[in-house]
């Protein structure tokens, strides 16, 4: 289970260097085999590769004669994109990508269980000056304590 964030760079070919806390857990995971893909303008998701795998499978086993589930294939499975860690512990953020959803030099890597999300590090502290708004949650926390 990965959690908690990193401020990182990208070199200029787009690199990024994962942080040894979860480079190891992934290299044991998934012999360092992870997909990025996005489902959002903000960030990019990155997943160990068998979590990929059971995403991908439960989400192209259903009908995409619903729109909706047709664009959720599009987005999620039309943007991934497969990398291994190289010899010094980097995985290559794809241009395309990276110019999807902003990412230039200085980004936010965070551990969310069991994926990541990584986000331009301007934005990413954007978002977390947000208010968060607990009522528009409805029943969602219903019990949860912090």
């Amino acid at each position: 289970m990965f959690q908690g964030r990193a401020n990182l760079n990208l070199d200029s070919k787009g690199r990024l260097a994962v942080p040894a806390k979860y480079r190891d857990a992934l290299i044991a995971g998934c012999a360092g085999q992870l997909v990025i893909t996005t489902d959002s303008p903000k960030y990019l998701l990155i997943y160990p590769k068998p979590e990929w795998n059971v995403i991908h499978q439960d989400l192209m086993s259903r009908s995409n004669a619903n729109p909706m589930v047709k664009r959720l294939q599009r987005i999620l499975i039309g943007n991934a994109q497969e990398v291994e860690f190289d010899s010094a512990g980097r995985v290559l953020i794809a241009p395309e990508l990276r110019q999807q959803v902003g990412l230039d030099k200085s980004v936010t890597l965070v551990g969310l269980g069991r994926k990541f999300e990584l986000w331009d590090e301007a934005k990413w502290n954007e978002e977390m000056n947000e208010p968060l708004a607990l009522e528009d949650l409805g029943s969602e926390l219903e019990g949860f304590s912090w």
